[in-house]
């Protein structure tokens, strides 16, 4: 071999072998920042310290500002009101007791500290709205460690309840404790309050098709007669579907189904290592176009009603995009919850998506093959760490509360993992490229554009959804001019979505766009939209009502000629993997 030749060839190896180490590296500190890449960290810091130093204004401004804090302080501790209040849906000064001298000095520190924050890490011109991003979030998670609500000595609640109790409190916390650190350093996932099948996913149906990818449930039908188009639903890869099938009470397939419709649902499987290859068409491909194969050749019907939820509704729309592309018109209508189409307003997500960050998690990715559960809710509970983590933490142990899981807590504690490639090219493509949008997505091969998409929409968004913001779900109107219904619900992403009749204090905005209609923006959509007191259910399956044919007699379970037999009673082996 010629000298040249085997010196390119070492330089391939000793790179090949270094990118490995980097690699390595990478997922080692990781662990230690919470997946943040300490580069984009430190950019963030020197971008937002660099234009810092070259205001002068900016910061005479800020020390004006903090002497005249100062002076509202000591003047709120002779005030019988507070001089600055809590944002809406902070609850860690709810107690009376931080009314009473000297909790309330305390708190209005605290709360005045929070606000001059703000002031210096947001609005500096020059610093790109990313790193003003991840200043903001780093200096959010400081303050809300040191918030006194999370010092017991400086927790009135914590005091009156040790006072009271004799220290019980505290003694049962530490129980607590010691529980939870036992349950931390146990081998494998933590055990679920409430297991599928028997207390949760309990709604009757079949395992009628099975692939490496995903199991497909028939629902048994609960009326003697349904609706001629079945619905499919297609449930996010990164949770467990049975979000969609708590308890009875507050079932939406057990709903769907007792309205008269044969609902099918896809599970998707949880990936390990050996799935780390698959790719984002593949879950097109093997999940729902499979699935609606499955489901056409059970149910004999022309036409059937698609539902998405979440990053299923993100995939769905891209399904009937290249459908309409490929002049497949089997879709009734599309039905998206707290699904994004556009990615340019996705909320506090928005903070780990960067090319820096995105490299980082890559390589975190790619030592296990998979980005791992723990990983993806540690970073959904940092985004909400006063509720999630802190006050927990203050419940816990410092209160001494026991926690009774409800099925949505249990739920939550049932994550999924998300394989290397699958997830890498959506965090690219669709977060930091916004390649959806902008008609670039590839199918199949080919692009696709969501203007295709011949409707009807049911599109529904939640009041306070820090995953799917809802303005961002509302991006739908500019992407497509078919007949589109928007609701606007209250709660978050997922009470938002589980919404079942009688729920108390729930609440609904909607309005219908005609084909070609007047665009609403998000605030005029708000003064435009008629409010209605309850849930939104009964309006979605009356708009369902409307776009299907008179009842039949319902299917069989399963279709054993065509290769769809019963495989299995309901939820299946997917939804149990760990």
């Amino acid at each position: 071999m010629p000298e040249d030749s085997q010196n390119n060839a070492l330089s391939m190896v000793d790179l090949t072998e270094m990118r490995a180490f980097d690699r390595t590296l990478h997922a080692a500190e990781g662990k230690m920042t919470a997946g943040l890449s300490p580069s984009a960290i430190t950019g963030a810091v020197m971008d937002w310290a660099a234009h810092m130093g070259d205001k002068p204004g900016r910061r005479t401004a800020l020390a004006h500002q903090a002497l005249r804090d100062a002076v509202t302080l000591w003047q709120s501790a002779f005030s019988a009101s507070p001089v600055v209040k809590p944002a809406p849906g902070d609850h860690r000064f709810d107690s009376p007791g931080w009314n009473r001298f000297p909790f309330s000095f305390v708190e209005q520190g605290f709360l005045l500290n929070e606000r001059w924050w703000k002031l210096a890490t947001t609005g500096v011109n020059g610093v790109s709205l990313s790193h003003e991003r991840m200043i903001s979030f780093m200096t959010r998670q400081v303050l809300d460690m040191f918030a006194p609500s999370n010092i017991p000595f400086l927790n009135p609640e914590v005091i009156d309840a040790t006072r009271a109790t004799g220290g019980k409190n505290l003694q049962q916390g530490l129980k607590n404790f010691l529980a939870d650190l036992a349950l931390t350093a146990q081998q494998g996932p933590v055990p679920l309050p409430l297991q599928p099948g028997r207390d949760v996913a309990i709604t009757p149906g079949q395992v009628v098709f099975r692939n490496e990818l995903i199991e497909l449930i028939q629902y048994a039908p609960r009326t003697e007669k349904v609706r001629p188009e079945p619905i499919l639903i297609v449930p996010a890869w990164v949770m467990k579907y049975y979000i969609l099938d708590l308890s009875p009470h507050n079932s939406m397939i057990r709903y769907l189904v007792d309205q008269g419709y044969t609902v099918f649902c896809i599970s998707w499987l949880n990936p390990s290592a050996e799935q780390r290859e698959l790719h984002f068409d593949d879950y097109r491909t093997k999940g729902v176009m499979a699935a609606l194969d499955a489901v056409q050749a059970i149910s004999g019907a022309a036409k059937i009603h698609a539902t998405g939820y979440c990053l299923g509704g993100t995939l769905l729309t891209i399904a009937a995009a290249a459908m309409a592309r490929d002049q497949d018109n089997r879709l009734a209508s599309l039905t998206l919850l707290a699904a994004q189409t556009d990615f340019t307003e996705a909320g506090e997500m928005q903070l780990f998506i960067n090319e820096s960050q995105l490299a980082f998690l890559d390589d975190i990715m790619w030592q296990k093959g998979y980005l791992d559960s723990t990983q993806m809710a540690g970073a959904f509970q940092s985004l909400r760490s006063n509720d999630l983590i802190w006050s927990r933490l203050v419940r816990r142990y410092y209160l001494g509360e026991e926690e009774h899981p409800n099925d949505m807590m249990s739920w939550n504690l049932d994550a999924t993992r998300m394989p290397y490639r699958m997830h890498s090219e959506y965090l690219w493509h669709l977060f930091q490229n916004n390649n959806l949008a902008e008609g670039q997505f590839p199918a199949g091969g080919k692009p696709v554009s969501l203007t295709d998409i011949a409707g009807p929409f049911f599109v529904v968004g939640t009041e306070t959804d820090h995953v799917a913001p809802w303005r961002s779900v509302h991006k739908l109107h500019l992407l497509n001019s078919e007949d589109l219904t928007f609701v606007l619900t209250s709660g978050g992403h997922n009470a938002g979505i589980v919404s079942e009749p009688g729920h108390p204090h729930r609440h609904y905005r909607s309005l219908h766009r005609p084909p070609e209609g007047k665009y609403h923006a998000p605030d005029e959509w708000m003064q435009a939209a008629t409010l209605t007191e309850g849930s939104w259910w009964p309006a979605w399956t009356a708009w369902l009502d409307a776009l299907s044919g008179e009842p039949v007699a319902p299917p069989p379970m399963g279709n054993a000629k065509a290769g769809y037999k019963c495989l299995e009673p309901a939820p299946g082996q997917y939804i149990l993997q760990r």
